[in-house]
């Protein structure tokens, strides 16, 4: 078992509340499509905290590395890994 975590920081000009919306309430239904993946959880502080290198922590499963590669190359993983990349 592979476990993945990713460590977001909002993307300059986003407020943290919309941002912490996107990561609780947009995003997870993109991650969740992902072909092969066992568990995803997404972390984020209940308040801003500007002393934190990060604004929210991502968890995914996945059965391997393969599996990873494999379910980030599927139209899904794109979406959601461009998603992440439109936020944070």
């Amino acid at each position: 078992m592979l476990k993945v975590l990713s460590l977001m920081k909002r993307k300059e000009g986003m407020s943290y509340d919309e941002f912490r919306n996107w990561a609780l309430n947009e995003h997870p239904p993109l991650a969740e499509k992902l072909p092969g993946l066992r568990g995803y959880r997404m972390n984020v502080p209940v308040s801003e905290n500007p002393d934190l290198p990060y604004d929210a922590i991502s968890e995914m499963w996945f059965d391997s590395d393969e599996a990873r590669l494999a379910a980030f190359g599927t139209d899904a993983g794109k979406a959601a890994g461009a998603d992440a990349a439109a936020h944070a």
